[in-house]
């Protein structure tokens, strides 16, 4: 009698895997060095085109007064109308949610310029440029001894800067 039954195919055996397989030849070995960037002027590592250092001064300073009218208008300091044309729709309509929802954690209601015990203060804002008219922007935000991250996206809608997304971390 033979170990197989006879409609069963007897396997190969396996293959080792190379490090680079078939025609695509993928070098699968982690890269420990940060990717080269050009030294260009007015360009930082993140962005995709260079831009004029005012320029990204005052969009820098900008995203730092919106976030910081943000995080208040969560925080219930603000009224969310203060951010009506500096948002999108979906960006207002969500900070008006979570202003809403701390209120009735806290047992307040949202806007009505409550001292909150903490305040929150925007301690950095580091920019990417992706073109002249769209900007991510990470924000580092101290509530006293805590910090919390945001990220941004603006973009130059109908001649001035609008919050198009708006992410708490």
């Amino acid at each position: 009698m033979t170990p197989f039954h006879e409609g069963v195919i007897p396997l190969r055996a396996p293959v080792p895997v190379a490090s680079v397989q078939g025609t695509l030849a993928l070098d699968l070995q982690p890269r420990h060095d940060p990717p080269a960037v050009p030294d260009l002027p007015g360009r930082r590592a993140g962005d995709v085109i260079p831009i004029d250092q005012t320029v990204r001064r005052q969009v820098e300073a900008w995203a730092r007064r919106y976030v910081q009218a943000a995080t208040e208008i969560v925080g219930g300091d603000r009224p969310v109308t203060q951010l009506l044309r500096w948002s999108t729709r979906e960006v207002y309509l969500d900070l008006q949610r979570r202003a809403l929802l701390v209120a009735r954690a806290g047992g307040h209601r949202p806007g009505q310029g409550r001292v909150q015990p903490v305040r929150p203060h925007v301690v950095g804002v580091r920019t990417c440029f992706l073109s002249a008219r769209v900007v991510e922007a990470g924000v580092h935000v101290r509530y006293g001894a805590h910090s919390r991250a945001l990220a941004a996206r603006f973009e130059l809608l109908g001649g001035r800067w609008q919050c198009t997304a708006l992410e708490f971390a």
